[in-house]
């Protein structure tokens, strides 16, 4: 087994500083928010997850494109990493959302644009993960993955536009939306420099994990490889 990178190790130290600083911004550096109180901080932690599961599923696309471009294996390992990394932290997203519909929207959910598309493309990229395992050859796979991946991601724009296009009662914080909207509030600038941190630190988070899946990647396929020769 290759022995982990001094770089990557550096790389997981960084990342936990960044971490625990993007805590101290978040629930001390911040101010509380006048009406909606202590729930309003997990708006930080809520978007960087949501961030980072849209990030994985542009760059498992753009792997898609490269494998069907290439044909190199590698592609298809970032592929899937991205995904699996993204799958989880998009689920988090939606939890976390619940966390602060509970008390701002009184229900734990409804079914408005953003809460169903983001549902939908969560449930899209669980069956890609499912569907692949249902396929024994390694290039017809990674065709599927490939293929699969950027169709799939024609869903994650709209998760994004949803709430700009459509009449909704989830908030738009960062650019304009419809005011009326149940939870919506206007950031002081104590409140963006912990927003922004929190989405870089989630990104480093993301970049951090994919390096290490990725190192797992190479060593499943070099098992997979092994499987095929002993049983051919």
């Amino acid at each position: 087994m290759e022995t982990k990178p001094r770089w990557l190790t550096v790389l997981d130290v960084l990342t936990a500083i960044f971490f625990v600083v993007a805590v101290f911004l978040v629930f001390v550096f911040a101010p509380m928010e006048r009406t909606m109180g202590l729930v309003q901080k997990v708006f930080y932690f809520h978007v960087a997850t949501a961030w980072v599961g849209m990030l994985g599923f542009m760059v498992a696309a753009v792997a898609g494109i490269l494998y069907l471009i290439k044909g190199d294996r590698q592609y298809d390992t970032l592929g899937l990493a991205a995904v699996e990394i993204s799958l989880v932290f998009f689920f988090v997203a939606i939890i976390m959302g619940s966390v602060w519909a509970r008390p701002i929207w009184n229900t734990w959910w409804t079914w408005d644009p953003r809460l169903t598309t983001a549902t939908i493309v969560e449930l899209i990229y669980a069956a890609y993960i499912m569907l692949r395992q249902g396929i024994e050859d390694p290039d017809r796979r990674a065709r599927f993955g490939a293929v699969y991946a950027i169709l799939g991601f024609l869903s994650v724009p709209l998760t994004f536009i949803s709430i700009r296009l459509l009449r909704t009662i989830h908030p738009v914080v960062i650019g304009s939306g419809d005011p009326s909207a149940e939870g919506a509030f206007n950031m002081s600038p104590r409140m963006k420099v912990a927003f922004f941190y929190s989405l870089f630190t989630f990104s480093v988070v993301f970049v951090d994990l994919l390096l290490h899946r990725l190192r797992m990647g190479k060593l499943a396929a070099r098992v997979e490889e092994l499987r095929l020769k002993v049983s051919a």
